[in-house]
């Protein structure tokens, strides 16, 4: 074992005793809430070094709560089965059948002879598709159904090995960045937004017309997506380009045979899921129990009754269990596992009186603070989490100050929904596919300062409107 392996083995353990220690006590008034924020330390720690598996990183929130309880242990192992993981399994099982069938080559030439091989291009191109998608739909599903045609792609031109390869990284990046801020264009982009309308109406006494959001928002927005699609071309050529010209990609899917009944079969159980998925609103009173995780699991059980024209079954438990990504799953719930920890030890409670403790009277400050507590927030946190923590505190410190609470409701929203640093939430998804929490942090840190200095500005200038 290096001796730098040792270090960083030592090295989570330890941020979290130090934590534990030397977090200020009239802050972080129990243990709980303090060894909780020394998790977070912990499991960052790991993740961005990666001593261990990432997967196993994820079972740190178990081990400790094991050893020194802080939050009930039932509720914290729920995480590891929730609905998304459900999701995520299904979906996992639905794109090995792509595999089994070749339908994974029929998309991947699909995809690039119909955008291009310019790899500036396919950066906007995915962006923009997993942005517009996750504005009306939750962001697990965009994320969790976008990213696997994205590795499918990437996989048939050598580019599947995503850990090492820089262009498999960038574009799976982007689109788990896209379906985060894509989520903020509607209230239907997420949980986290019908918490803050939730929130309005409690404070006007009035319904909302979501309408009112997209006006709003639109301003932030178009600065979003310029800036984030900026940031993601960076450090990318002209003319760089994945493999294979356009033109032969083209002749490439022009020569492919008909597809099979298998590839039928395996391409429409998937696009059933994500239609049921996203068309849930029109069975939703007829069916209520159906949500999007259970459509999936549904889909991946009927895969396994098909049957190929030579008579074998067209997948089998013991031949595709190898080429699902457990780890995805569990790195997803370990994220989830961290925001019960965060918010049910009491932590998220402390942090909220800390800042309502501040002196706000300066409004670009306040401004800031709001900005930034909410982002960073949600990145070790759900982002229905941060929203339920902070919508009541930003609406008690403008009470206490005399201000409308409105325009700050929609500051807070903007850094409930903005996220980039951490392997938390949908930003689990890629890693489980094989992108290095290293260099997501890399890239996290730089983004997050970027948009917490534009979304300071825009929201400041704003804030007359948001109060309209």
């Amino acid at each position: 074992m290096s001796r730098k392996r040792v270090l960083y083995l030592l090295l989570g353990p330890a941020a979290a005793l130090i934590c534990l220690a030397l977090l200020p006590h009239g802050v972080f008034t129990t243990v709980q809430s303090r060894m909780a924020l020394g998790i977070v330390a912990w499991m960052a720690i790991w993740w961005v070094a990666g001593p261990v598996d990432y997967a196993v990183t994820a079972f740190i929130p178990i081990a400790v709560n094991a050893l020194y309880p802080m939050v009930d242990m039932s509720t914290l192992i729920a995480n590891y089965a929730s609905e998304t993981i459900m999701l995520l399994l299904g979906a996992s099982i639905l794109t090995v059948t792509w595999e089994e069938t070749g339908l994974d080559k029929r998309i991947a030439l699909g995809v690039l002879s119909m955008v291009g091989n310019n790899f500036r291009t396919q950066i906007i191109f995915w962006f923009l598709l997993s942005a517009v998608l996750s504005s009306v739909l939750p962001n697990a599903v965009v994320c969790a159904t976008i990213t696997p045609i994205a590795v499918a792609m990437l996989s048939y031109i050598g580019e599947g090995e995503i850990g090492s390869s820089k262009k498999g990284s960038k574009l799976l990046l982007t689109i788990a960045y896209a379906a985060g801020v894509g989520g903020l264009a509607t209230p239907l982009g997420g949980a986290m937004n019908l918490v803050t309308v939730s929130a309005i109406q409690q404070v006007t006494g009035e319904e909302y017309a979501y309408s009112d959001w997209v006006v709003r928002f639109l301003p932030i927005m178009i600065i979003l997506l310029i800036s984030n699609i900026m940031f993601m071309l960076h450090g990318v050529a002209k003319d760089e380009k994945l493999e294979g010209s356009r033109e032969y990609l083209q002749g490439e899917f022009k020569k492919m045979p008909p597809m099979s009944k298998e590839e039928k079969w395996s391409l429409g159980l998937f696009v059933v899921a994500v239609i049921l998925s996203f068309t849930r609103q029109f069975y939703q009173k007829l069916i209520p129990g159906l949500t999007p995780a259970y459509v999936f699991i549904i889909c991946a059980v009927i895969a396994f009754l098909i049957v190929k024209e030579n008579g074998v079954r067209l997948i089998r438990w013991d031949r595709i269990q190898g080429k699902i990504v457990w780890g995805l799953m569990y790195v997803f719930a370990g994220g989830l596992a961290l925001g019960t920890l965060i918010n049910e030890s009491g932590a998220a409670d402390d942090i909220g009186k800390m800042v309502s403790k501040m002196d706000l009277s300066n409004t670009l400050f306040m401004v800031f603070i709001i900005v930034t507590v909410t982002l960073l927030l949600s990145d070790v946190t759900s982002n229905t989490a941060t929203a339920s923590v902070a919508m009541p505190i930003v609406i008690s410190i403008c009470n206490g100050m005399g201000l409308d609470p409105i325009p700050y409701i929609y500051v807070a929203s903007i850094g409930v929904n903005l996220s980039y640093m951490l392997p938390t939430s949908i930003r689990a998804i890629p890693v489980g596919y094989g992108l290095s929490p290293k260099y997501m942090f890399s890239q996290g840190w730089k983004m997050s300062i970027m948009v917490i200095i534009l979304m300071t500005a825009a929201a400041y200038v704003m804030l007359p409107f948001f109060g309209a």
